[in-house]
């Protein structure tokens, strides 16, 4: 019998998770053409792409991508390059076409060293030059008319920081004794890599992609405890346990790459993403963004972890993508979603939720499972507070079609595994 008791639980917009979908791209360039790539973009589903000039992409490309996809842009210094001249004077003609999603710092500068005033920085040696860059990115873009109103990307890996420079703050707190000073002002969202699997946790695991996207020490891979909350490197302090659960937050990388000796094939990649796009979401992160939209020809091994081959083949990634965006289409935010009252009694702990309201007012719980190292499945029971008028069953690894309609009923027994069933309620 259904618990009077029960919350009920709040929805966010459809348009809202759908906005958070995004992919890396060179758009036009690395064995990348501009009609390839509206193309995939198109066929995706996906809302908005990271690039930059490290690729010497032209923004006229950028722009024409967003006009005939919708998708936006979020732009970035990327590897080694510290021209903000440039970047800022490219991101403002990305924001006077409406292109524009954010800003972004330095790719991974534990990778790449930069050269910034004279002064070289990153890698093994001090990060002071990385810091004034990313300050003066900051200071650069919201002092600036064009530009003021979008927000600003931290660089990613500052967990990597040989000197306590205080890139793990968004903005220095008074008394951090770092050495930039108090309340130097850095970004607005913090930016994290955390690829699902990492060295130090290799294989397939149950609730690969929850456990990867938690705030907190409990993340088993490179995440934002790691960067934000005790750098990875040297063990630099940051925000507390508590303040990272709020914390602002983006992926600007993330994936897993086919690796059929641990059973990550194309189609387990498949079904992973589907569930990385949903637990990111479900667990904070505004915007996430896999690695790869489509194999680079300078890094051919790459193409393992893309939608798309080198030569555009779309992968099983990239079909089941066109089914969960389609299946979920919304291009109209809810400013003020709504309540449903269900419940999922003895809820397995592979098991999640996420229950979106779409524009036209009807419900979509998103139910995935994370059996991705036990196998198997789970039966689980979701019961409604009251009877409901229908329910349609979707599973986007199947197709774009309801698999089943259940009319006036207030609970639906289903078998949840390794991704998503979409639950499309009719109050």
């Amino acid at each position: 019998m259904f618990s009077q008791h029960v919350t009920p639980k709040q929805a966010v917009s459809a348009d809202d998770f759908l906005n958070s979908l995004g992919a890396v791209s060179s758009v036009s360039r690395r064995g990348e053409t501009l009609e390839g790539s509206i193309e995939c973009v198109r066929y995706t589903g996906l809302r908005w792409l990271r690039g930059g000039f490290e690729d010497n992409a032209p923004v006229a490309d950028f722009i024409r991508l967003h006009a005939e996809t919708g998708a936006l842009i979020c732009y970035g210094l990327l590897s080694g390059k510290s021209d903000l001249e440039r970047l800022l004077n490219d991101a403002r003609q990305l924001a006077k076409a409406g292109a524009l999603l954010s800003l972004e710092g330095l790719n991974e500068p534990n990778n790449w060293g930069i050269d910034y005033q004279g002064e070289r920085g990153g890698r093994d040696g001090s990060w002071m030059a990385v810091a004034r860059l990313q300050r003066d990115l900051y200071s650069g873009v919201k002092n600036d008319p064009a530009l003021k109103g979008y927000p600003v990307w931290m660089l990613s890996e500052g967990g990597a920081q040989t000197d306590n420079t205080g890139l793990q703050f968004l903005t220095i707190p008074e008394g951090a004794n770092t050495l930039m000073p108090d309340g130097t002002k850095y970004a607005d969202y913090a930016c994290c890599h955390n690829y699902i699997s990492h060295p130090t946790w290799p294989g397939l695991h149950d609730n690969q992609t929850w456990l990867s996207s938690l705030p907190g020490k409990e993340c088993p891979v490179d995440g934002l405890f790691g960067n934000y909350g005790l750098t990875w490197r040297n063990k630099f302090p940051g925000y507390s346990d508590k303040e990272l659960e709020t914390l602002p937050r983006v992926t600007t990388e993330t994936g897993f790459s086919i690796n059929e000796n641990i059973g990550v094939t194309e189609e387990m990649q498949a079904r992973l993403y589907l569930n990385l796009y949903l637990s990111q979401f479900k667990q904070g992160w505004k915007h996430t963004a896999i690695y790869l939209l489509k194999g680079r020809s300078n890094e051919p091994a790459h193409e393992k972890y893309a939608f798309y081959t080198l030569d555009y083949k779309p992968k099983q990634a990239a079909h089941y993508m066109h089914n969960f965006t389609t299946i979920l289409a919304d291009n109209k935010p809810v400013k003020s979603p709504g309540k449903l009252v269900y419940d999922i009694p003895d809820q397995p702990v592979t098991t999640h939720d996420l229950l979106l309201q779409k524009s036209n007012g009807a419900y979509m719980l998103v139910l995935w499972g994370e059996r991705f190292g036990s196998g198997g499945a789970d039966m689980v029971t979701v019961r409604f507070g009251k009877k409901v008028k229908q329910v349609e069953i979707y599973d986007p690894t199947t197709g774009i079609l309801p698999l089943s309609r259940h009319q006036k009923i207030d609970a639906l027994n289903l078998e949840v595994s390794d991704h998503p069933v979409i639950l499309f309620i009719k109050n």
